[in-house]
Formats: C-alpha cells, structure tokens, sequence
C-alpha cells in the first residue's frame, strides 16, 4: 500500500483541506472548527500511513477503522464551516465528495483485508 491511490488520494484530500483553510478568517471565531477539520483531515491520511506498519492483521484493520471514522468527523466539520458561511457549498460539496470517495476505498480495504483474515 505504499504508493497507493487511498494514501495519494489522503494526502491530497489533508492538503486541499489545509490550503481552504489558510484561508478562512479565523477572527470571526472560527479558529475551533479550523482546527479541529484540519486535524480529523490529516489524520485520515496519518492512520493509513501507521496501517503500513501495523503489527498485525486486525491492527492493520483497526487503523483503517480510525481513518474511516476520521472521515465521518471532516465531515461534520465541513459541514459547520458551511453553516457559518466560512466557505462556499461548492468547496463544501467538492471536500464531501472527495471524502466520500476515501471513504468508499477504506470500506473495500477493510473489507477485503477482514476477508483475507478470516481462516
């Protein structure tokens, strides 16, 4: 899973969020919900880095587990930037979107990963 398209596609996803981010004014009282989507939206990519390195088939799971839920939680935090008008619903829909697809290739991975587990 090195060079895989869930850790570019992570990386890439934690990135745009960063940079969406730089721009929002956190002076209005925004500056929690920036930093807690920047946080959840890094750690998605960050559990499926340590996933390459577990030390066993259901940790390898767990940490794709703690990805998925990463992912639950950016979208609740998108969703709020998008209640204070701190961005656009196209950036909102656009981050949804992208989310849902890491999303959906963590489900097939630990899918797979459980089905290969099994005995």
């Amino acid at each position: 899973m090195k060079d895989s398209e869930l850790r570019i596609r992570s990386k890439t996803f934690a990135l745009k969020v960063i940079s969406i981010c730089d721009n929002i004014d956190t002076r209005k009282g925004r500056s929690v919900i920036v930093n807690q989507v920047i946080r959840s939206s890094t750690s998605i990519g960050a559990n499926i880095h340590e996933a390459n390195y577990a030390a066993s088939k259901a940790d390898f799971i767990n940490k794709l587990h703690i990805a998925l839920k990463e992912c639950e939680e950016t979208e609740y935090w998108v969703d709020l930037l998008t209640g204070t008008n701190s961005i656009t619903e196209e950036i909102a829909n656009c981050l949804l979107q992208e989310c849902g697809v890491i999303k959906r290739m963590l489900v097939k991975s630990i899918t797979t990963a459980k089905k290969n587990a099994a005995p």
